[in-house]
């Protein structure tokens, strides 16, 4: 039977190039995922990880191959690999977005084996998304998870599961089986397939007799009907994203006549999760399940402080859990080429819309280039065309001129390996040729153009047109939040626009030619370390369902120009809110709907506090309540002199897997006495930890902007971690975490 087993543990790493002969005591030992530098948040040079490394496995055959198959996968290394097995050298990866894969099986050999990768983690002009500048950056390592796959001579290749008329009673879902026959003899055997309910409440299922030549490969197509599904077809919804369970069984069988099905003798088993769920773009807008569905979202870059793009599955679920929950955006993309399918898996989970692309940034390269650029939309596609999730394909190079030939290339090759979804091309310049399904655009014009071309969807507004950083003057601040509003406001109310993915979620490090003094690109919504800044608690206010309010200030009287801070804005999802100041009620105030029509949910605006909040005796702590149906739903508090009070410290997560790889987040700020962060206290704060965990990041921590992060890793060793944080003149604070 198939066997898949992580390989993550034990490797060798050297940060240089190492012949197969050097000895281990010229490497260190690592986990993967794993970047070949940790590096400062910001203020370095991109030549720092630009380096060719070593990487060593040593092993011994976790199971007996028994006539088996053995292929090791890589979900992806940054960026050109060279992969050997014993001195033998199997073949080279150039690109670090998308997995790879080799065949041991004929190199191995009894007792130890040794596999090593020459890894090539320099910006090469020959393979995407280089050759041009870039604007953000390609951090080097075995960045995602390795693991081995044992599969009999004859396996399952691949397993597609297409569902079409999905609103209609002619419902079908079609699993397109490809199956390998790797050995020298014909193959003859019966291929089962079965799903089940999402709930696991009952199980359909249908075979037939399959036969393959010796070297051959085959594609079965095995249909269900809507009866098979056991109508109500439960749909994936955002708010609902069920799934169903399919499992594909190879068996093999003597006399093809008289094969009778059994799980117990299967030689191959695969099993996907899949969602019932129409998504087309109309030249009127998005529809999902038949219904007219606003887009609002925003980009995401997969890179993070100090670890670059090596984060393990906990910190890629987490980005999602961001986006969905605390950001309340309903569809991501992944700028600027596929990321880990972690992330992708946890969007299916929560039903998070993704647009995911193909690698790139402006450039297009020689044939050579374009042939890798093929090769990553045909990668891309096969690795995530089950998720429910992935509702486009972006199969243009972002931002890059036309190329008709090349762009009818992928467009096709999209088409052919998945016609169940649309196509999407970024580009910036609205004469663009559209060879595409969707007129995927860059707007940049601080309002929203007309559309030229339909379907027609925005892929990024604001950014770099007003990079903010959350230790700027508030005015800046608050004014980054609203283009944010004006632009969605703008959209949701044009119906011939599908929607509008603000750039970006994140701030992220990039290249000298991008970013600010210290090579950060602080166009995010909230910052590096996934900390909210205003505009952030826009889209929270149009997205989550718990009760929210956020004001849009600092409650400081000096930090805007002419001082005040008249008119305030008030981000809530909440029906009507009530300002007071200190004990005094201020006024009763409603949604902005004058202003911000389209909007569930406008801000409110507060105006007149010019005259009630001046300097000396008025100058009072802030408190605004939110109510939803005539109730009390939501508070929140700002104290008037922003003296520093607390030092706070919070974890992600209490709980870390003792794997040497796992991690959380470490959450620490300066805060008034209601828990607010306060912007301008620059302070330094230190770490200590106990037990079996490791502080990656920065310590002692110069911080700025008044929050910021740090990460636990576990080790392999259990126990509890404590870690303390301490700065002069606060009470220090304390977090816990258990490994386990």
């Amino acid at each position: 039977m198939r066997s898949i087993i992580p390989f993550n543990d034990d490797w060798l790493f050297a940060p240089k190039e190492l012949t197969t002969g050097t000895a281990d005591d010229q490497f260190e030992v690592v986990t993967l995922p794993h970047t070949n530098i940790v590096l400062p948040y910001h203020n370095f040079d991109n030549l720092e990880y630009q380096f060719i490394s070593t990487y060593r496995k040593r092993f011994t055959l976790p199971e007996a191959l028994n006539g088996r198959r053995l292929f090791i996968e890589f979900d992806g290394a940054m960026t050109s690999s060279q992969v050997s097995i014993n001195g033998r050298t199997l073949g080279e990866q150039d690109g670090g977005y998308v997995p790879f894969s080799f065949d041991l099986t004929d190199h191995l050999r009894e007792g130890e084996n040794v596999l090593q990768v020459r890894l090539d983690s320099t910006e090469r002009s020959d393979v995407p998304p280089n050759g041009y500048v870039v604007d953000y950056l390609t951090f080097g390592g075995i960045y995602r998870e390795v693991r081995l796959r044992y599969v009999e001579p004859t396996y399952i290749k691949d397993v597609f599961v297409k569902t079409f008329d999905v609103l209609s009673d002619k419902l079908r879902v079609e699993c397109d089986v490809t199956l390998k026959n790797a050995g020298g003899s014909p193959f003859v055997g019966k291929l089962a397939v079965m799903i089940d309910q999402p709930d696991g409440s009952g199980l359909v299922g249908s075979d037939q007799a399959v036969t393959l030549t010796a070297q051959g490969e085959n594609v079965v197509t095995v249909t269900f009907d809507a009866a098979a599904l056991q109508a109500p077809v439960k749909l994936w919804t955002p708010e609902s994203p069920e799934r169903y369970t399919i499992s594909v069984f190879l068996q093999p069988s003597v006399k093809e006549s008289s094969l009778v099905f059994s799980e117990t003798d299967a030689i191959d088993a695969v099993e996907h999760r899949f969602g019932v769920r129409e998504a087309i773009f109309k030249d009127d807008g998005f529809y999902l399940n038949g219904e007219h569905f606003k887009l609002i979202g925003l980009n995401r870059h997969q890179t993070y402080p100090f670890i670059g793009g090596a984060a393990p599955k906990r910190l890629q679920r987490k980005d999602a859990d961001i986006l969905k929950y605390e950001l309340g955006v309903n569809i991501a993309r992944t700028s600027h080429y596929p990321q880990s399918p972690h992330f992708i898996e946890r969007c299916d989970e929560i039903g998070l819309l993704v647009m995911e692309e193909i690698p790139g940034w402006q450039f297009i390269g020689d044939s050579d280039w374009k042939a890798l650029s093929l090769r990553d939309v045909e990668a891309m596609i096969v690795r995530d065309r089950n998720h429910p999730s992935i509702v486009l394909w972006g199969v243009r190079i972002n931002e890059s001129w036309d190329d008709e030939a090349f762009y009818k290339a992928t467009n096709k090759l999209a088409h052919d390996l998945d016609p169940t979804r649309q196509t999407g091309g970024v580009r910036f310049f609205q004469e663009s040729q559209f060879l595409e399904d969707v007129f995927t655009y860059n707007d940049f014009s601080n309002t929203v153009v007309e559309p030229k071309q339909t379907p027609h969807l925005i892929t990024e507004f604001n950014g770099h047109m007003y990079p903010t950083k959350t230790f700027d003057q508030e005015e800046r601040q608050v004014e980054h939040a609203l283009r944010h509003t004006r632009i969605q406001d703008k959209q949701l109310g044009m119906r011939n626009i599908a929607g509008a993915i603000g750039w970006c979620a994140f701030d992220y490090n990039t290249h000298r030619e991008f970013g600010s003094g210290d090579r950060i690109c602080y166009h995010g919504v909230m910052d590096i370390f996934r900390l909210p800044k205003f505009a952030a608690d826009f889209y929270a206010a149009q997205g989550i369902k718990a009760p929210f309010v956020r004001a849009a200030t600092f409650w400081t009287l000096g930090d805007r120009s002419a001082s005040g801070v008249d008119p305030l804005y008030v981000n809530s999802n909440c029906d009507e809110i009530d300002v007071f100041l200190g004990e005094e009620h201020f006024g009763h105030f409603l949604p902005d709907h004058e202003h911000f029509p389209n909007l569930p949910h406008p801000p409110f605006l507060v105006p007149g506090l010019a005259n009630a909040a001046v300097w000396a005796q008025n100058y009072r702590d802030l408190r605004i309540v939110g109510y939803q149906n005539g109730q009390p739903a939501a508070e929140q508090r700002m104290e008037a002199g922003t003296i520093p009070r607390h030092l706070t410290l919070a974890a992600d997560d209490g709980e870390l897997h003792a794997d040497g790889a796992d991690m959380t987040r470490l959450v620490f700020k300066i805060t008034d006495k209601y828990g607010n962060r306060l912007p301008f206290s620059f302070a330094v704060v230190s770490f200590e930890i106990e037990g079996p965990g490791e502080l990656v990041g920065t310590n002692p921590f110069p911080i700025a902007g008044g929050q910021a992060a740090i990460y636990v890793k576990a080790t392999k060793q259990v126990g509890v971690v404590t870690v303390r944080a301490s700065t002069p003149r606060l009470a220090p604070a304390e977090v816990k975490i258990t490994i386990d």
